[in-house]
């Protein structure tokens, strides 16, 4: 376990994987980066950072970028992501640095010719026009996958689009070699004109001609049905089209640098507004929550308030690797990873593309991901095989439901993630997990649905685990958060704490990291009691309140010493206040 307080350079000169971890998210982001948008990408602490990157340099394995502001770039021989030039193959002779991939520079001329367009003006925006051209350009992969797949086994194979609105034909149509036929490409007014009045009304039929909606049919439909092409000028639109047909994302390999740079669109769309929380969530608490739930090959994974897909994602990521014993997969452990395991559900037309589109770049085929309002389901008619294994989620803060949908719970309020939570424990089967993300005020507030709702998960659940995160964990919420960690079907015998404190002021320049989260991983396994951790028995719990107010017991309170100087200052203001105060009120009696 790496402790975040462990030295930076024991941190640097003991561990490979952190040279690898460097070394690989360098080489994703194009082999030459600025140091901070690099740390960003690793979400490391600056003296973690630092201590990684000065071990790198004097191996030689980096060396100091050109560009302004401080920035890294791959040496000679050091891709591969390997911690030893041995393991690498060598860059071409005279060449200081990799060259950006062409997934990095074809994101970056995306988003430039995105920046142009009047209609486009916020990361969302570019988030959102890029995954439907990219989702096209998957479909027409997938198409020709199923086409192969069809002649080695004999088989006709019947496409899913037609033939004017297949990628090749209007996107990308080529000549005999292989090369963009510009004589048949679509450009200008015409471009512009085919997408908006052909190819988008004639892509949201889909919905109605599919036989479900679990299918690639019924997902082409609701995301055509759901999105427009905010791309005004043909040309532009020209442009972004060859930028995307020349990227391949065909292998494992491929996609993973892919998922890697899409992820980091994500994350830049989810800091760019206050309702940040809603696209994103830190991928260093994700797969913290997601080892203590540990998800095993055979259980069924769902997300209600999918987002972008982060929890399920992960997930994925962790259960491929075999979860905690990291076991090998058979081919069909594999395969029931990617049929019959995730279910997410998501509300907004946005954040449902980008969470199809995420899944299907980590390798997740055919997502099954329902756009719907999971709120509008009445809890009363969920049956026993509408339930799910494990519930990972991270329900909307601060959001609020119309009276007719409160109508669906037992206890009604007027706060989303309330109404979640009650989601959640009545979707678990028995004995189903759950690590789940929600406002720290539901600990300890007063009001009748509070208390009642913390009662419900005490009596009806094992509320074994509360994770108490610092702020500034999400960017731009402005509000502090817990992780409930529960089981349903025993009630709470006891509730272990942990209050996360990474040492330092979170921020988007200085983000959560997995080594913030190591010891809370670590300490969890056996409810080890620390500095940070602490256990509270249920029946010492108020059972007028069910208060679960953090409380470390460990911990004095802070007293903060201010100097005379100050408190002299302090008194001189009030001073002045109150005499501006006292002249005011003379005025109005003369």
């Amino acid at each position: 376990m790496t402790d975040a307080a462990e030295s930076p350079q024991s941190v640097a000169g003991g561990n490979d994987d952190l040279h690898d971890e460097f070394l690989g998210a360098l080489e994703a982001l194009g082999g030459s980066v600025g140091n901070g948008r690099l740390r960003e990408t690793l979400e490391w602490d600056e003296a973690s950072y630092e201590a990684v990157k000065g071990d790198l340099l004097s191996r030689r394995l980096i060396v100091p970028g050109r560009g302004r502001g401080g920035s890294v770039a791959l040496a000679d021989g050091s891709q591969g992501h390997g911690t030893s030039p041995s393991r690498s193959s060598r860059a071409p002779s005279g060449s200081r640095a990799a060259a950006p991939s062409s997934f990095e520079q074809a994101f970056r001329a995306i988003d430039d010719c995105l920046r142009k367009e009047a209609g486009c003006g916020t990361e969302l925006d570019y988030t959102e026009q890029t995954s439907w051209l990219l989702f096209l350009k998957y479909l027409d992969g997938l198409e020709d996958d199923r086409a192969a797949v069809a002649a080695l086994e004999g088989h006709s194979y019947t496409p899913i689009l037609a033939e004017p609105y297949r990628w090749n034909s209007w996107a990308a149509p080529k000549n005999a070699s292989g090369q963009l036929d510009h004589h048949a490409a679509l450009t200008g007014d015409d471009l512009r004109d085919f997408v908006n009045q052909r190819l988008f009304p004639y892509l949201e039929q889909f919905k109605q001609r599919a036989s479900g909606p679990n299918t690639i049919e019924y997902k082409i439909g609701e995301i055509f049905g759901e999105l427009r092409n905010k791309i005004s000028s043909g040309y532009n639109l020209r442009e972004i089209i060859d930028l995307i047909d020349g990227l391949r994302f065909r292998s494992q390999a491929e996609k993973h640098e892919l998922s890697m740079l899409y992820e980091e669109k994500i994350k830049r769309m989810g800091n760019a507004g206050r309702n940040g929380g809603e696209y994103y969530t830190p991928r260093p608490l994700i797969r913290a929550i997601v080892r203590v739930v540990n998800p095993r090959i055979g259980e069924t994974v769902y997300d209600p308030a999918v987002g972008s897909a982060g929890f399920l994602c992960e997930a994925f990521e962790f259960m491929r690797q075999g979860g905690a014993t990291c076991r090998e997969l058979s081919t069909g452990d594999l395969d029931t990873l990617q049929s019959r395991t995730f279910t997410g559900k998501e509300k907004k037309s946005l954040a449902y593309v980008i969470a199809i589109m995420n899944m299907i770049l980590h390798g997740i085929e055919a997502p099954k991901i329902i756009h719907a309002n999971t709120l509008t389901e009445n809890l009363s008619d969920v049956q026993e095989k509408d339930r799910f294994d494990v519930i990972l989620a991270n329900p909307p803060f601060g959001g609020s439901e119309r009276k007719e949908v409160q109508q669906n719970f037992p206890i009604r309020s007027g706060e989303t993630a309330f109404l979640f939570l009650q989601h959640f424990i009545r979707l678990l089967r028995a004995g189903g997990r759950a690590g789940v993300v929600i406002k720290n005020t539901f600990l300890s507030n007063t009001d009748n649905a509070s208390v009642a709702l913390r009662q419900k998960l005490l009596e009806e659940c094992n509320l074994h685990t509360v994770l108490d995160c610092p702020g500034g964990t999400f960017q731009g919420a402005g509000v502090k958060t817990v992780v409930l960690f529960f089981e349903k079907g025993a009630p709470t015998r006891r509730v272990w704490f942990y209050q996360l404190d990474p040492g330092r002021n979170l921020g988007k320049t200085n983000p959560l990291n997995d080594r913030d989260l190591a010891e809370f991983v670590e300490l969890q396994k056996t409810f080890a009691d620390s500095a940070k951790s602490w256990s509270v028995a249920a029946d010492t719990i108020d059972p007028a309140s069910f208060d679960l107010s953090v409380k470390n017991p460990n911990r004095g309170e802070a007293v903060t010493h201010r100097s005379p100087q100050e408190i002299m200052e302090e008194i001189v203001a009030l001073d002045a206040e109150s005499a501006d105060v006292l002249a005011t009120i003379k005025g109005l009696l003369a």
